[in-house]
């Protein structure tokens, strides 16, 4: 359950973030931005995996930037159903869901597995019969 939390925390700073980077976001406020983030997980977690699959074709014509779309349509979706998150077009919505995208992987790189924050990543190399694994 902690894990969860964190990653919401995470994603709301993202959203955070996309709207402080771009103009044509405005967030009235944390609670429409926890709001936002909930939903914008949600969507993610549910509907994204299934809109990827119907729009392969496309997304491989493309080489995945039709990616983008999709997740600029999921932000403007959170944005026609939270008062207090408004998006100004599509191409906002598009650079916002790149910047919340990156802004989320990057805070996630942070988070273990079991949802605990990591101080320091590293990786474990030993050397065996003159080999490094």
């Amino acid at each position: 359950m902690r894990g969860v939390m964190l990653r919401w925390l995470v994603l709301t700073a993202a959203v955070l973030t996309a709207c402080w980077l771009l103009e044509g976001i405005r967030v009235n406020g944390i609670l429409p931005a926890l709001l936002a983030a909930a939903l914008l997980g949600i969507l993610n977690a549910v509907f994204r995996p299934i809109l990827i699959l119907l729009t392969l074709p496309v997304n491989i014509l493309t080489l995945g930037l039709f990616t983008f779309v999709i997740n600029a349509m999921m932000l403007m979706i959170v944005s026609a159903v939270i008062p207090g998150f408004d998006i100004r077009g599509f191409w906002t919505a598009v650079f916002g869901a790149l910047i919340i995208g990156a802004a989320s992987g990057v805070l996630n790189i942070f988070i273990g597995g079991k949802g605990r924050v990591e101080r320091t990543a590293y990786i474990d190399l030993k050397q065996r019969r003159g080999r490094w694994e």
